[in-house]
């Protein structure tokens, strides 16, 4: 897809098709207003008809409007003006992307980003246009023997408001836009496609396409000799072999310390020899929704060229019910020298995310960020709607909450207490890797701390929010769009 600034007037706007927004009880905006006037109030005297009223998501195709250079105007209900917020503008740019996509268009141009939206600037609604038109036209159709006809018919999009957009807008916005369909992908495939093996493959290939991108592979052998027994812990029991993937994108200068992201990189979760119920075990192929976040996020940094040095280490295993699988009750040694009592083998995601946040410690990161599909109660406590965030740096924390609100992949707190360590406690091991029922997300949170104190760290638990299940069910590609925004401002920080 190709996105492009425009501010002609409209009656020079020479397209196949215009969009243009719609609010509920005749409720118009200055864009509606100036086309009707140009049409010599044809436009209005359409709506009257009662074809359309403005319900958010509703949508009219008019033909030849008189006094336009358009050959047809798509109008799209936007709901309520005085209810109409930030997911209502996304709700609504990707009903429009599905509209024009649906339509046959090649070529539109959307009035959307000059809709007026409460403490969102031209530069918000523009890049928030660009990821939900990508968002809306990604389809996964690879493994089906008949794809279904849905390829993109839209190829360009320019997007009309009075305001000139920063340099660069519609760039980073695209380049994030590609890294959330990368992630989107690697989490859609299965997990006899992709295992630890085809994640290597994916970082050779993104080495190969950016000259900024270095790649590392540890394989089994290498992950032993160095002592991370409870990556093992986990991998032994596949006979798929593990790997530590090591990416490292080179923006910045040479000497700058990098932000480490490190993503959990289960590829198929069974659970182990603690085996999970059947229903919507197939789901757990999303398990490395981290890791292909780590892959998105840097994929979106090296097209962008972000003037940033980042590490991106993704912890890539199966964890099945093998013989030679951990046992609940077994002890193993970290990388860190410090002993874990494994008491649950499904709570395997912590096991091989300890290891690598030892690992990158020999990075001197300036911060580190891992992101995991790490436990169900984060479901429970905050739904689908928002992430988990916890961490041992407060401003670590808020910068990271603040590109949430930025890009609109939302974030919330959960505390990171001292009290809750004791219910880590084991009397044969150091600790153990489950602290019972309660607060789960934050007791597997304490865990990763023990393994983050020589850093200024954080925990993303995005288990609600890097999928959806039922008839939509796939990858999201989240938190990629909020790891950008984050990104982006640490690079502007150190310019």
């Amino acid at each position: 897809m190709q996105f492009k600034s425009v501010n002609s007037a409209f009656d020079r706007i020479k397209t196949p098709c215009l969009v243009v927004g719609l609010f509920q009880k005749a409720r118009t905006d200055a864009t509606f207003a100036a086309l009707d006037a140009l049409t010599d109030g044809w436009l209005a005297k359409q709506i009257k008809r009662g074809d359309i009223d403005g319900s958010k998501g509703q949508t009219l195709y008019l033909y030849d409007p008189p006094g336009l250079n358009a050959e047809r105007l798509l109008l799209i209900g936007c709901g309520d003006a005085k209810s109409f917020d930030e997911r209502a503008y996304i709700e609504v740019n990707r009903g429009a992307a599905r509209a024009l996509n649906s339509g046959g268009a090649k070529q539109a141009v959307s009035t959307l980003p000059a809709l007026e939206l409460k403490q969102r600037d031209a530069a918000w609604k523009a890049s928030q246009t660009v990821l939900a038109t990508e968002y809306a036209l990604y389809s996964f159709d690879e493994f089906k023997s008949e794809p279904a006809n849905n390829k993109s018919a839209l190829k360009r999009l320019d997007l009309w408001q009075p305001e000139a957009l920063p340099k660069g807008t519609l760039e980073r916005a695209s380049a994030t836009a590609h890294g959330v369909a990368f992630a989107r992908d690697l989490a859609n495939r299965p997990g006899n496609i992709c295992n630890p093996s085809y994640l290597a493959k994916q970082a050779k290939a993104l080495k190969k396409r950016f000259d900024s991108i270095e790649v590392e592979v540890l394989d089994e052998a290498d992950i032993e000799k160095l002592g991370m027994g409870a990556f093992m812990a986990v991998s032994r029991g596949s006979e798929q072999p593990g790997k530590l993937i090591v990416m490292h994108y080179r923006g910045g200068d040479k000497n700058a310390k990098p932000v480490a992201l490190v993503g959990k990189g289960i590829t198929f979760d069974t659970g182990g020899i603690s085996l999970k119920p059947g229903a919507q075990m197939d789901e757990m192929k999303f398990d490395m929704g981290g890791a292909a976040s780590v892959f998105g996020t840097l994929a979106a940094c090296a097209e962008f060229e972000l003037p940033l040095n980042v590490v991106g280490v993704v912890a890539a295993a199966e964890n099945m019910p093998d013989g030679r699988a951990s046992r609940p009750g077994d002890i193993v040694k970290t990388l860190s020298g410090q002993t874990v009592e494994i008491l649950n083998t499904d709570a395997e995601g912590r096991l091989v995310l300890c290891d690598a946040l030892t690992y990158v410690e020999r990075f001197e990161p300036r911060a580190v960020v891992d992101m995991a599909t790490l436990t169900g109660a984060c479901i429970i406590a905050l739904g689908h709607e928002v992430s988990a965030v916890l961490g041992n740096h407060p401003p670590l924390v808020e910068a990271l909450k603040q590109a949430g609100q930025e890009s609109f992949d939302r974030i919330w707190e959960l505390p990171l207490l001292d009290e809750y360590n004791e219910l880590l406690k084991s009397n044969f091991a150091d600790m153990a890797n489950i602290g019972g029922r309660a607060a789960g997300t934050i007791t597997a949170a304490s865990f990763l701390s023990r393994f983050a104190g020589k850093f200024h760290w954080a925990h993303l638990d995005i288990a609600g929010t890097a999928w959806v299940s039922g008839d939509k069910k796939g990858a999201t590609g989240r938190p990629v769009p909020l790891l950008v925004e984050y990104l982006a401002r640490c690079a502007a920080e150190s310019a």
